[in-house]
């Protein structure tokens, strides 16, 4: 079966889809995705490095995962869809902090052009990653990724991370980062509740 993303237009409104498989490239159009940061129990957090073999920012240290939702789907419900796909563990306690996050990176002549709008969510258990999707996966403290990525000390982190990072960082631990507002997610974009 395809995956389709949603494409989006300057303000972030539904103007169709394509295939995921044939969307990323040098002119990689603006679309619909979202990241997710994973506190485990001990409240770190955990981040990944994508495989090695991905088209887009092979091996790079990232945020627990990333994904797009498909044509409809509610971005919470992806998040769980995702996490449980790409990290084997089953997510809870979804919720959205930065409902207007947006980017574009270029690695190697690929480009990533997406409206992004970032969740924190809980998850118990051990990861079963993905082989396909995730290298490794490392749970650390908050404060050793701000500094990291603040800093440079971090092994290489995407540039979508980086930002994130920066933007949460006001607000210190997880456990703080405010609820953003629905109302301020792209228009193409919908919660379950």
């Amino acid at each position: 079966m395809t995956e389709l993303v949603v494409l989006l237009d300057p303000d972030g409104a539904a103007i169709g889809t394509a295939a995921k498989s044939e969307v990323h490239h040098a002119a990689t159009p603006l679309h619909l995705a979202f990241s997710c940061y994973l506190v485990d129990d001990d409240g770190r957090l955990l981040m990944t490095r994508r495989a090695a073999h991905k088209r887009t920012f092979p091996g790079v240290w990232t945020n627990s995962f990333c994904g797009h939702p498909a044509p409809g789907e509610a971005l919470d419900e992806a998040v769980v869809r995702r996490g449980r796909q790409e990290l084997g563990l089953d997510v809870g306690s979804v919720r959205l902090v930065l409902p207007g996050f947006r980017y574009r990176a270029e690695q190697d002549g690929v480009v990533e052009h997406e409206m992004c709008p970032v969740f924190v969510a809980t998850a118990t258990g051990a990861p079963a990653p993905d082989p396909a999707e995730v290298d490794e996966v490392r749970a650390v403290p908050w404060a050793t990724l701000h500094e990291g990525a603040r800093g440079g000390s971090w092994p290489e982190l995407s540039p979508w991370c980086v930002e994130q990072v920066a933007q949460l960082a006001v607000h210190g631990d997880p456990a703080r980062w405010p609820t953003g507002d629905p109302s301020a997610l792209p228009p193409a974009a919908r919660l379950s509740s």
